[in-house]
């Protein structure tokens, strides 16, 4: 019999489950690109802009250039080698270093000391050119673009909006409110002010207080169902950027792909590749579900395994069980994630405070109490179970012991599992089938 195992921090846990109850384990495909480096794919990328003119072509000497990079937290992405690619373009477009302006795209995050600006875009080009940290309560630094036919009011930051051009750059993964990471998300939230991020990701929740989140708020999701993403993806071409930059890493965070060219269509082609990739087909949900955040470092802690918990959802029978397994050995992550799972004794209270205080933080852990309602959700974790004394979390030490409160909940009966690995990757498509 084939075994299965699941990753748990620097550890592993073997799956024992009877005969025919494993529906399918799911892994990512595995996509032919070619062999090259990370600068030669991005150089490649800006040589052959999609729905758009090259650089070359669309900039002129004297003329203003912001681009718009990560903070320290999407380091995975490689900024310090495609950064400097940018502005070795721009300078040979005749843009002088004196009239480029890089700003990270903080969002609500913290301002970057240093050390990390440096990681972000290099040594020397920290020394050559000016590096601004968005602050997005700083209502002097913000200018108003415009309104969304969702009634977003949409502000971003000056620094910004006064260039010649708007030049974004950031990775592309799955985001389980946007659809996918990198885009538009690099200006919504990324410049934008936070009364604008507060009333855009209000979104992400159905309309009416006690209705909860909204189902079509998901990963993989750039339909108009998703308003998150449509009203996201309006308000950023209100700024009118002039050009993007996007790569796509493998598991090892190394660049395998770049795009550029126009935000929208650009952004797409990136998008339909890590569909291509970590998109994975199966023919049934199923009342079980087995999911691991993929160990070290991707478990480090409980507001990353938001990621498994949205993957694992796509895939559940209404009203089945989900076990995921992540060490969080740096417990929450996040206080806003923190105070959601701890300081409320009721669902109608998180949405209150989710609310009238959205962060994301906060949405990811109204989501965990949330589905927690919904189905059966026990963790692997070494976080302490009276953490979640006020949700329906259940918290175990091991697979086994999970796997056994998962048969005492469902009355005894053996269920059938899909398997899900890599699960903070792997996001699970499911396929109908005609008659």
């Amino acid at each position: 019999m084939a075994q299965h195992y699941m990753k748990y921090g620097d550890r592993e846990f073997s799956v024992e489950l009877g005969n025919g109850l494993i529906a399918a384990e799911l892994h990512s495909n595995a996509v032919a690109l070619p062999a090259k480096s990370a600068l030669e794919h991005i150089n490649e990328a800006l040589d052959n802009p999609i729905g758009s003119p090259r650089l070359e072509e669309m900039l002129k000497p004297g003329q203003t250039v912001c681009i718009v990079v990560p903070d320290s937290t999407r380091l995975w992405q490689s900024p310090n080698v495609y950064v400097p690619a940018v502005v070795a373009r721009l300078n040979k477009c005749g843009i002088r270093d004196a009239d480029i302006r890089i700003l990270t795209a903080t969002g609500t995050h913290r301002p970057m000391t240093r050390e990390e600006h440096i990681a972000i875009v290099s040594e020397d080009i920290y020394n050559r050119i000016q590096v601004i940290d968005h602050k997005c309560r700083d209502a002097a630094d913000m200018v108003k673009a415009g309104v969304t036919s969702n009634g977003t009011e949409v502000w971003f930051n000056r620094f910004a909006m006064e260039c010649d051009h708007i030049i974004l750059t950031g990775g592309v993964v799955y985001h389980f409110l946007a659809g996918y990471g990198g885009g538009p998300k690099y200006l919504l939230p990324g410049i934008a002010s936070y009364e604008t991020i507060q009333r855009h990701h209000n979104l992400a929740l159905n309309k009416g207080f006690g209705s909860g989140t909204n189902a079509a708020v998901r990963s993989a999701n750039m339909e108009t169902s998703n308003i998150f993403h449509a009203d996201l993806e309006e308000a950023a071409l209100l700024a009118k950027p002039s050009f993007l930059l996007n790569v796509v890493v493998d598991d090892n965070y190394n660049i395998i792909k770049a795009v550029a060219g126009d935000m929208v269509q650009a952004h797409r082609e990136a998008c339909a590749l890590v569909d291509a990739i970590d998109g994975v087909n199966v023919g049934e949900r199923t009342p079980l579900v087995i999911a691991s955040a993929g160990g070290a470092p991707k478990d480090i802690n409980f507001y990353q395994t938001i990621k498994t918990l949205a993957n694992a959802l796509a895939v559940v029978s209404e009203g089945g069980t989900i076990i995921i397994l992540s060490a969080c050995t740096e417990g929450f992550g996040s206080p806003d994630t923190q105070h959601q799972i701890c300081d409320f004794d009721n669902m109608d209270a998180r949405e209150k405070d989710l609310r009238e205080n959205f962060s994301i933080g906060s949405y990811v852990g109204f989501l965990f109490a949330e589905s927690a309602e919904k189905h059966n959700l026990i963790m692997v974790s070494s976080m302490n179970a009276a953490d979640f004394a006020k949700t329906k979390i259940h918290i175990t030490t091991t697979l086994d012991e999970a796997l056994a409160l998962a048969k005492k909940l469902n009355g005894g009966k053996d269920l059938r599992a899909t398997l899900l690995p890599h699960g903070a990757n792997t996001l699970p498509k499911l396929q109908t089938v005609a008659n």
